[in-house]
């Protein structure tokens, strides 16, 4: 495996870049459960590229039922240190059409608290800032590489994240937009959590494919309109995966690598043998 390793959490199609080598597959069993399906790897331009579709082949699995914490967990064991999220999202602007794409820099979180959001808990706590979510660093790579494939990029925007499966009611997509949110989605939490918790560097790709509700001169969101655009964008997440590959950081200089080094409040003495063990590709290089 070469020595920079980047994750692509996002649907199907993606493994089929060209130019992408040494394609495998590879299950793995993580100490949360089993992840969304099995990992796909290959090499581009030197780098590994680890793909993940987080709804499953075939898309068999609504928003709740992810299980982001394997889905995490298995980048962490695959040496995964860049993580991008490829997304499909409603636009909650007018001046974000269709196919447009937004890095979000921004989130705010909107599901009901049934998705477990943290791997530590059973004895072992800690506290992580998460003030800024998503990694500056790996943003600013996302954003060069996407400018160079089209110029319907925006460079940053709120993501607000809702539990779904159900789409937004009118009112509720009014109200969103009066917190001046950029896009919303279904997925991107408790994900970006996870991975700084993972000392991860995590950013979001997000597809605009709709108008949501709130844009009553403009058919409300259905499911077959969404399908029929993220289809078109496919091609061009595959060809920004590309200059990403080609664009980064052989090292990483920015704090999500050091996430936990100021954050755990509990004594490593009185945590668990197990609950260390389940941790270890985590928290290894504290214990």
């Amino acid at each position: 495996m070469s020595k920079t390793v980047i994750g692509i959490l996002g649907g199907s199609g993606l493994y089929e870049i060209q130019g992408l080598k040494n394609i495998r597959s590879k299950k793995i069993a993580t100490p949360f459960g089993a992840p969304s399906d099995a990992y796909t790897l290959g090499t581009l331009n030197g780098v590994t590229l680890v793909f993940l579709p987080r709804h499953g082949k075939g898309h068999r699995l609504n928003p709740s039922e992810i299980n982001y914490r394997a889905n995490i967990y298995g980048m962490k064991m695959l040496g995964v240190e860049y993580l991008l999220s490829m997304s499909a999202v409603g636009s909650m602007k007018e001046e974000i059409p269709p196919r447009d794409v937004v890095i979000v820099d921004q989130f705010i979180d909107r599901t009901k608290g049934i998705r477990p959001a943290t791997f530590f808990e059973k004895g072992l706590v800690a506290h992580l800032g998460f003030s800024e979510p998503v990694c500056s660093n790996l943003a600013q790579v996302a954003y060069a590489s996407t400018k160079k494939i089209t110029p319907k990029v925006h460079p940053k925007g709120t993501y607000v994240c809702i539990e779904g499966p159900q789409f937004s009611t009118r009112a509720e997509s009014h109200l969103y937009r009066s917190w001046n949110v950029d896009v919303i989605g279904m997925t991107n939490l408790p994900e970006a959590k996870l991975a700084r918790e993972a000392e991860i560097c995590y950013a979001t790709i997000a597809f605009s494919t709709d108008y949501d509700c709130w844009k009553e001169d403009e058919e409300a969101v259905t499911a077959h309109n969404v399908l029929e655009v993220i289809q078109s964008n496919v091609e061009t997440a595959k060809k920004i995966i590309q200059e990403v590959a080609k664009n980064i950081p052989k090292t990483r200089k920015c704090t999500c690598k050091d996430a936990l080094k100021y954050a755990f409040v509990t004594e490593f003495a009185k945590v668990s043998k197990q609950t260390k063990n389940n941790l270890k590709h985590i928290i290894g290089r504290y214990v």
